[in-house]
């Protein structure tokens, strides 16, 4: 078959990549940066190889993309000491800056970064196989979050500014940083992600502790000296290496006050176990979701599938906002699944840098092997692959997988793929859906596809309660920005956002006197100080 021919001889001769996209040496990081120091490291190194092959004469081989260090717990509390130094108990030169010096420093390093731009995407592209498209929407996203997230802060300082009078008392309720962050991303946004909690935290007044996700580490290498030279010694501090090495001991000295993790519920479980006082440790958690789509019987089936297939299998449906499983109603299951179909036949499979791209090589080594597993359990409980190609695997290229009938006997009617697996099940009582998604482990985002007012209604009721965010007539997606970001269950804690993020990484606090003239003067020239 032509696909099969093309997902053969998918991966390049190294000649045959665009000299824009080209990696010309590997690149070796041996600095990481604690209390405003770029330290050298001299120890065990972690080698990185791209999820992308190179053919050559001898065969297929990864290309190896560099280096980066395995740091040890004793480099992790060096950068613990650090932040803890820098907060100093909210009295540090960061934390007691005026908002408008913070906000300074914030837009210095985001022009500094704004010029790392082709630089980051093309790591981002090698790294994690992510398409020149989706590295540009997410660099270019990063930079507006932080940008809308700046306005934000200026709009919610400008209104802690103002006096409350209240029975005789004046009050001004202001927002204080809670201290020492871990900041913790995931791999399949490594850079919005980070800084979408990263950034807030800082702004706040927090000082923090980065660790890039294990997938797309060196991607972060070109904002190290930004890193360095934008913000003052020990408010940003970068460990790197294996989890159990760098961040079990951060967690178990109580001394970080926030969590800020993106990854799956099992990792959060365990970094939060880790901490000897836990009722004091906030966090703030995106997690897994096995996000589901409704399709009613009345459902604009032109609409539901594009949605449904954009949803499913944009950057590989490696998204934790991507749907999941998809219920469609018998009455229509049959045109559904063949516009569905047709619809995956024409997405482009190949490398991250060629245009319109959807599905490129997945950056987890036994990634393939897993959706292989999941898609063969299906079938022995009575699912079919009804794809052409489908389960189609060259190295880390695992073609889109469409699967009907699927039920709840079957791993992928509960289990995350996050992968390009498509699991249909029909059904004829929309109480199954419904079942599904107040019974499941998680609770993010759910979408309905259907044209009557009155039956959306009464699942809105429903799944209003259950999820964080029901989308009607379109995919589940975090943005816009400005929209709040949650999970329920397992899928999430604390809410995110332009907005909520600022209120996530501060605590309200009130300074209050009686209403007296004296009094009024000295609240006017406090104000002026810290705007």
């Amino acid at each position: 078959m032509i696909k099969e021919k093309i997902i053969d001889s998918i991966f390049p001769w190294e000649e045959d990549i665009p000299e824009e996209f080209r990696l010309k040496k590997g690149l070796i990081q041996r600095e990481y940066l604690v209390d405003g120091e770029l330290r050298v490291w001299k120890g065990r190194m972690h080698e990185v190889f791209s999820p992308i092959y190179i053919r050559t004469s001898k065969g297929l081989y990864p290309k190896a993309l560099g280096q980066f260090p395995m740091l040890s717990g004793k480099e992790s509390l060096q950068a613990l000491d650090a932040a803890v130094r820098a907060y100093d108990n909210g009295r540090g030169i960061w934390p007691s800056m005026p908002v408008s010096e913070r906000i300074r420093h914030v837009e210095e390093f985001t022009f500094r970064m704004h010029e790392k731009k082709k630089d980051i995407m093309r790591l981002m592209m090698w790294e994690i196989g992510k398409s020149y498209q989706e590295a540009k929407k997410e660099f270019d996203r990063t930079i507006g979050y932080i940008k809308n997230t700046i306005e934000a802060l200026r709009d919610m300082n400008r209104a802690s500014s103002r006096f409350v009078i209240e029975q005789g008392i004046i009050g001004q309720i202001r927002r204080s940083p809670l201290g020492v962050v871990l900041c913790m991303g995931p791999f399949n946004y490594p850079l919005n992600e980070t800084f979408t909690t990263l950034i807030p935290a800082l702004l706040m007044g927090n000082t923090a502790i980065f660790k890039p996700p294990k997938l797309g580490v060196l991607l972060h290498y070109p904002l190290l000296k930004d890193l360095q030279e934008s913000f003052p010694p020990g408010v940003v501090n970068t460990i790197y290496g294996d989890g159990k090495q760098v961040i079990t001991p951060l967690m178990k000295s109580g001394k970080v006050d926030v969590l800020a993790f993106i990854g799956s519920s099992k990792t959060a479980d365990i970094v939060k176990s880790r901490h000897p006082k836990p009722q004091r440790l906030r966090s703030v958690l995106g997690l897994e979701a096995k996000n589901p789509a409704i399709v009613l019987p009345d459902a604009d089936l032109e609409v539901a599938v594009k949605e449904c297939v954009g949803g499913s299998l944009t950057f590989n449906g490696q998204r934790c906002t991507a749907l999941k499983i998809l219920f469609v109603h018998t009455a229509i299951a049959e045109p559904f699944i063949k516009k569905f179909i047709a619809e995956v036949e024409k997405l482009k499979v190949g490398m991250p840098w060629e245009k319109d791209v959807t599905i490129t090589p997945l950056p987890e080594t036994k990634k393939a092997a897993f959706l292989k597993g999941l898609s063969e359990d299906a079938k022995r409980h009575g699912a079919r692959v009804i794809n052409k190609c489908g389960e189609t695997v060259n190295k880390t290229v695992f073609y889109p997988t469409v699967l009907y009938p699927v039920n709840s006997r079957m791993r992928l009617y509960h289990e995350e793929q996050f992968g390009p697996l498509v699991p249909i099940a029909p059904f004829e009582d929309v109480e199954t859906p419904i079942r599904y998604i107040i019974e499941s482990s998680y609770g993010q985002q759910a979408s309905i596809f259907g044209n009557d007012a009155d039956v959306i209604g009464g699942l809105l009721d429903v799944f209003a309660n259950q999820v964080c965010r029901v989308n009607i007539n379109s995919m589940c997606q975090r943005g816009p920005d400005i929209f709040p970001f949650a999970g329920r269950k397992d899928s999430g804690e604390g809410t995110l956002s332009v907005s909520d993020a600022l209120r996530v990484f501060s605590m309200r606090t009130i300074v209050a006197t009686k209403e007296r003239e004296k009094n009024k003067k000295i609240f006017k020239k406090i104000v002026s100080k810290y705007k």
